[in-house]
């Protein structure tokens, strides 16, 4: 299934995208996309609907964060070989774990604001992956049983706040709207390997990242499993887990965004997301 947020901001209905790419609305039968209804059984009952018999949206409306009510934001750094050659890092021997604010979250193709003061906005493609039920101490064997499923994300970054600036990487990666997830959930059953996903970014127009889940240093069930000794995690959590290279920063010179710029993304199989980039006045 591919499942969805649709609406203006902070009033999303949960629909579903039916095979004939038609939003089908789903508020008869949840809340929203959310809570227990990530977990398996539920993912299990919303698969047995019939898409035909839920109510069509008219429209193109705006579609929202594909999860809502996500309590953390985890990335994962230099996870790509390629990527960390690009910036001149090595592949650390443990996954590199910072967190995104989520209050960055917004809808895949909502304008992205250029904090006030950055000179250094930089764009990244990313695998995002849903966690569906609590995981805590988990195996790397059981740990995709803990996925409800797979989105794209855009990990937009401010590389100075990131990292000319004294303390964590949190801080260039948290600004408001830095983190356009969806366009929907693909749930784990339609993704036969989350470890060879073709993944791609354009800056108006032109390519920047063509790259590949299969360069991924920690695949998805690693991840899970690693991140679950330290925390649990829980339904709506999302995990980014890293980007291929192309990034601006790795470029020579460096190219960093500025307002009016369009960044277009997408993964193979969870579709793609277009943002306009303005000046946060």
């Amino acid at each position: 299934m591919k499942l969805l947020r649709y609406g203006e901001v902070g009033s999303e209905r949960p629909g579903l995208l039916d095979a004939d790419g038609t939003i089908r609305d789903l508020s008869a039968h949840v809340a929203d996309i959310a809570g227990t209804v990530l977990h398996p059984a539920s993912l299990e009952m919303l698969g047995k609907l019939d898409p035909k018999s839920l109510p069509a949206v008219a429209g193109k409306p705006r579609l929202g964060p594909c999860v809502a009510g996500t309590g953390k934001f985890i990335c994962i750094g230099l996870n790509y070989s390629d990527h960390a050659a690009e910036t001149g890092a090595t592949v650390p021997p443990e996954p590199i774990i910072f967190m995104k604010a989520s209050s960055a979250i917004v809808g895949p193709d909502d304008d992205v604001l250029i904090p006030r003061g950055s000179e250094k906005t930089d764009w990244e493609v990313e695998l995002a992956v849903v966690i569906g039920k609590t995981a805590k101490y988990v195996s790397e064997a059981d740990a995709l049983d803990y996925v409800a499923g797979y989105a794209v994300a855009h990990d937009v970054s401010e590389r100075a706040f990131q990292a000319e600036r004294q303390g964590q990487w949190t801080k260039g990666k948290s600004c408001d709207t830095f983190g356009p997830t969806g366009p929907w959930l693909v749930t784990k059953d339609e993704i036969s390997d989350p470890q060879n996903l073709k993944m791609w970014l354009t800056v108006n127009g032109k390519t920047m990242q063509n790259g590949s889940t299969k360069t991924m240093v920690y695949g998805v069930a690693f991840l899970v499993s690693y991140l679950s000794q330290f925390m649990s995690l829980h339904p709506g959590d999302i995990i980014s887990t890293g980007t291929p290279p192309g990034v601006g920063l790795g470029m020579k010179p460096p190219v960093f965004l500025k307002a009016g710029d369009v960044v277009e993304l997408g993964i193979e199989g969870l579709g793609q997301q277009k943002q306009t980039f303005k000046a946060d006045v």
